[in-house]
């Protein structure tokens, strides 16, 4: 079966180190892989995953260029990058059409990492420009572990966003919201709205997850990790142990990815 990642991250060598140990510090968690894309790629053949895609998080707006750089150097078959847009960037539509005519796929961006409400007016121009490069945006939604919970990424912001822009290709993280699950069952479970799955496992019951992603549109489900951490292997047994049926497996597994990633 093959299998994509729809949500990874991984740093250039010389910083990833320092990233990871940064990161395990702020939000208590152990990070699996070392940070870097050989590690990611030693994780994959392991774990018989096909591709990964890979989610940059501008910090600063003057980060573009840089990412941009590096996910040029690093995409492959099998490396799928995002770069950032930070909300603050003032070339936010040339940098945009940028990453279109680059070929890239989309972006990654973080309200808690890069400071905003993702139904704030300030993040429209970026959803508008995306909308017109039919490019896809991964952004995380509901609270972030190594952070108050704060409402800058909800359930309620989320609708807000996809009913102002109904042709943007928005992926909500975590199945829906994490930890914010009760909201996503009330307001986005059963619409069509882009879900991938990672940090729900272990964080509700398994017959949970099961049942809202039974209750979900079967072509808007995508298996992600949020590799390093999490171990993508475990991850793969938690999906197969749910004994989904095979059809709906495959679709959270590749195909649902596909479709989003023009992968024939």
């Amino acid at each position: 079966m093959q299998i994509i990642d729809f949500h990874t991250h991984a740093f250039p060598d010389n910083i990833a180190e320092r990233a990871i140990q940064k990161l395990e510090i702020k939000s208590k968690v152990k990070a699996y892989l070392n940070g870097t894309i050989d590690d990611l790629l030693r994780s994959m053949d392991k774990n018989g995953i096909t591709r990964s895609v890979l989610c940059n998080i501008a910090t600063r707006p003057e980060q573009f260029d840089s990412i941009v750089k590096w996910s040029d150097k690093i995409r492959s078959e099998r490396i799928i990058p995002l770069p950032s847009i930070h909300p603050d960037d003032t070339y936010i539509k040339e940098h945009i059409k940028l990453i279109k005519k680059e070929g890239f796929h989309g972006i990654k961006m973080h309200p808690f990492y890069q400071e905003f409400s993702i139904d704030d007016e300030k993040v429209y121009t970026i959803y508008e420009a995306l909308v017109e490069n039919d490019l896809l945006i991964v952004m995380h939604c509901g609270y972030d572990i190594a952070f108050p919970e704060w409402d800058i990424a909800s359930p309620e912001r989320i609708m807000n966003v996809i009913n102002k822009f109904p042709g943007l290709k928005f992926i909500t993280t975590h199945l829906g919201a994490w930890k914010e699950w009760d909201m996503v069952e009330k307001l986005m479970i059963g619409k069509n709205i882009f879900m991938e799955i990672s940090f729900s496992f272990g964080w509700m019951p398994d017959d949970k997850v099961k049942e809202l992603i039974l209750k979900h549109p079967e072509d808007y489900i995508l298996f992600g990790t949020d590799s390093p951490w999490a171990d993508q292997g475990q991850e793969i047994e938690n999906v197969k142990k749910l004994n989904l049926p095979e059809q709906l497996k495959e679709k959270i597994f590749h195909i649902n990815a596909e479709k989003l990633l023009h992968i024939k």
